[in-house]
């Protein structure tokens, strides 16, 4: 029996090391297995600005692989609080009825989705934020070098 509330808050918070897959799809799931791989470039390349200061090439793009897999697990958690009781228990519950306990949105359910909205919203628009400025200083940088 999947409760829709505890899959929110597990893709919200564990979606990056999927561990909302492992529970509603079981340990035989092929993307759980490999959503922790961009969570880990992504994690290596702030490592890398830590260590190599902000003008690393790799590590502004190795870090949006982290910003658009949370982004993205947040996104997965706003779809399942969202999901109807019916939908919800038809497809990971299809053994009971469609009105079901375990699909049923509480307050709870509703917090994680609002979280998962402001969370997932700043995470995205800071990762496309990182990504593009770096790419345009770079750009304006060898354009300096070409022109003199």
């Amino acid at each position: 029996m999947k409760n829709k509330t505890l899959a929110t808050w597990l893709t919200f918070f564990g979606g990056p090391l999927g561990l909302h897959r492992f529970y509603l799809r079981g340990m035989g799931d092929l993307m759980g297995w490999l959503l922790p791989v961009p969570t880990a470039l992504g994690l290596y390349g702030i490592e890398r600005i830590q260590k190599n200061g902000i003008d690393d090439p790799w590590s502004w793009v190795l870090i949006p692989l982290l910003g658009f897999t949370i982004a993205a697990c947040a996104l997965t958690a706003i779809v399942y609080g969202l999901m109807t009781p019916e939908k919800w228990n038809t497809k990971f519950n299809p053994h009971l009825p469609s009105d079901a306990a375990p699909g049923q949105t509480n307050w709870f359910t509703i917090g994680a989705v609002a979280i998962a909205l402001l969370l997932g919203t700043t995470v995205l628009m800071s990762s496309i934020v990182i990504s593009f400025q770096h790419y345009f200083e770079y750009q304006v940088e060898e354009a300096r070098k070409i022109s003199q």
